[in-house]
């Protein structure tokens, strides 16, 4: 009887945190919804506008301002916009005179590949840096780490990605340039996941998948240097509070191997405040790629929304904003899922 009632209490606690996660990631949701909409309004562009240009007679801009809805109060209009949004439908772009939401199905795959390759080079090359750096505190190698990550935070991404293209596409011509892929290979494969290695690898197409990768290594290199910055301070930062504390200095009294004190008794413990960090980074990533993706001409979210600012896009801008602060959202909320399976005393 007493197995039940566990089982039970188990299930319902389940059920409790499950739920829970719902509601707190809904009401986030509505409230960055609201956010979005507010600032929609308040800025100083004229959606109707946009839309009927500035030749339109009087007549003409009233019809098009009642069609799109906008003669409603804010309120009105606010809980009109929810409604369509958990529908699924985030308008029309004027840009592309297609819908909102078509269109980032088709840019938001581009974004997300090139930040998933800079983020695995920003956690291979960044922990590693922040460990060594932290074991070998005040020595040269520390200064030349910390010097090198410094220069992730003070350094452009326009110049940055500039002078890449500069020195290892148009001098070296180790890489391809801007694009994702070269001209007379775009569509040849059918794009299924929208990830061109994905759909190149999928398709068997090895010549796509390689000219894909050439194109994408240094504009993700360049995304992945940035997030190593911040990954390498940070887990220094964190391994020098570990490398500090007595059980660190008893097992190497006891004859523990450096590479056993740093790896399992040091870095074990920063597992769970790093998978914050690299999830913020990851977030960062998707968010703060406008600059790379228009220097390399890629066809990501970041280009997209550049393009429909400059067109007073409301509803492209709009929908862009809330997709970047979705993936905020739900990384954020697997980060904190992550957190409980490592770290027992957070359950």
């Amino acid at each position: 009887m007493s197995t039940n009632t566990s089982k039970t209490h188990r299930v319902k606690a389940i059920l409790s945190a499950i739920g829970g996660f719902v509601i707190v990631t809904l009401l986030t949701f509505v409230g960055l919804m609201a956010i979005t909409f507010f600032i929609g309004r308040v800025i100083p562009i004229d959606p109707v506008l946009s839309v009927v240009g500035d030749r339109a007679t009087q007549e003409q801009y009233d019809a098009a301002k009642i069609a799109m809805g906008l003669d409603r109060s804010l309120m009105v209009q606010f809980i009109a916009y929810v409604g369509d949004v958990f529908q699924g439908d985030l308008g029309r772009s004027v840009s592309t005179n297609r819908s909102v939401a078509s269109d980032l199905a088709r840019v938001f795959p581009a974004t997300l590949e090139m930040a998933t390759l800079g983020i695995a080079i920003g956690v291979g090359l960044g922990v590693p840096l922040g460990v060594w750096a932290a074991a070998r505190k005040g020595t040269w190698i520390d200064q030349i780490i910390r010097v090198f990550a410094l220069l992730g935070y003070s350094v452009p991404a326009f110049w940055l990605g500039l002078v890449g293209l500069v020195v290892f596409y148009a001098t070296l011509d180790w890489v391809a340039g801007p694009g994702r892929v070269d001209i007379f290979y775009e569509g040849l494969v059918e794009p299924r996941t929208g990830l061109m290695l994905v759909d190149a690898a999928l398709a068997g197409d090895w010549q796509v998948f390689w000219n894909a990768l050439d194109h994408l290594i240094l504009p993700a290199a360049i995304l992945g240097f940035f997030s190593l910055a911040y990954i390498a301070r940070m887990t220094r930062s964190f391994m020098l509070d570990q490398l500090g504390q007595e059980y660190i200095t008893t097992a190497r009294v006891k004859g523990v191997s450096e590479w056993r004190v740093i790896w399992v008794h040091g870095f074990r413990p920063i597992r769970v405040p790093l998978i914050t960090v690299i999830g913020l980074s990851y977030a960062a990533l998707l968010e703060g790629s406008v600059m790379i993706e228009t220097v390399f001409s890629w066809p990501g979210i970041g280009n997209y929304l550049t393009v429909a600012l400059l067109n007073a896009d409301m509803n492209a801008v709009l929908g862009s904003t809330l997709v970047i602060g979705a993936v905020f959202i739900l990384i954020n909320k697997l980060s904190d899922v992550l957190y409980r399976i490592l770290d027992p005393r957070s359950r």
